[in-house]
């Protein structure tokens, strides 16, 4: 009998922290997140429409429908989530607060498809003060956004690869060994790169909204144990959503 009260416990526990991780999902934005990249998605391919041969330009809409199918998205990105953040209670702490809740709506609003479609050719230009600047080029140094923004940019694009090579059999040997991927790999550097050139102004238009007091308290969280320890989860959580089904 006290063996079974001790796996009923550990049960329990398991299931506290399972739904700690979903708790953690939505209040940072992830659902919402998802939702924008299904609509980025679903724009990509009606670019491509007019452009391919109607055989290339289906399997094009059907490799990426079933690698980025909604559901397994948010399974494989909870379970990266789940196996990289053993204490997810911190990070629930910040989003849950009036500040985590203000850095979220301002971060699900930056790619919300219209915001997307207003500043297709670029985002305007942020006055800010020295001290501004320095708060945001710190944040700059601790989120992974230009990490996160080659992954999703690969994401997209390597769609067309698959679909390229599936409908011509013989491009991987033209390409290496790696195959499409392996053509995509090196833009990976140059797309972080090309980020990371205009870091500064993204972040102050997307917390432009947030006062100098806020945005400290969001470095500080940023820049802490707990908060680096979420981050570096989260990244890892986009690629497993992103990559896993490939």
């Amino acid at each position: 009998m006290r063996v079974l009260i001790v796996l009923a416990l550990s049960l329990v526990s398991l299931l506290s922290r399972a739904d700690e991780h979903d708790q953690l999902y939505q209040l940072a934005g992830w659902a919402q997140q998802r939702e924008h990249f299904g609509a980025a998605l679903a724009a990509a391919q009606q670019r491509y429409r007019g452009t391919l041969p109607p055989a290339l330009y289906q399997a094009l809409v059907d490799n990426s429908n079933r690698r980025f199918a909604a559901a397994a998205m948010e399974t494989r990105a909870l379970d990266s989530l789940r196996a990289r953040l053993p204490d997810p209670l911190p990070a629930i702490r910040f989003f849950d607060s009036p500040l985590g809740r203000a850095v979220v709506l301002r971060e699900v609003q930056a790619t919300a498809p219209a915001a997307l479609a207003q500043h297709a050719d670029g985002l305007p230009r942020v006055a800010a003060s020295a001290a501004r600047r320095a708060l945001v080029q710190r944040l700059g140094r601790v989120l992974p956004a230009r990490e996160a923004g080659a992954e999703v940019s690969l994401a997209l694009a390597g769609v067309a690869a698959d679909s390229l090579s599936q409908m011509l059999p013989g491009l991987p040997g033209l390409l290496g060994n790696g195959g499409p991927e392996q053509l995509l790999g090196g833009s990976r550097e140059r797309l972080a790169e090309k980020i990371d050139a205009d870091l500064e102004n993204t972040l102050l238009h997307v917390y432009r909204d947030l006062s100098d007091a806020q945005l400290g308290e969001f470095v500080a969280f940023a820049e802490s144990l707990e908060g680096q320890a979420y981050y570096a989860a989260a990244l890892q959580a986009v690629r497993a959503a992103l990559q896993g089904g490939q």
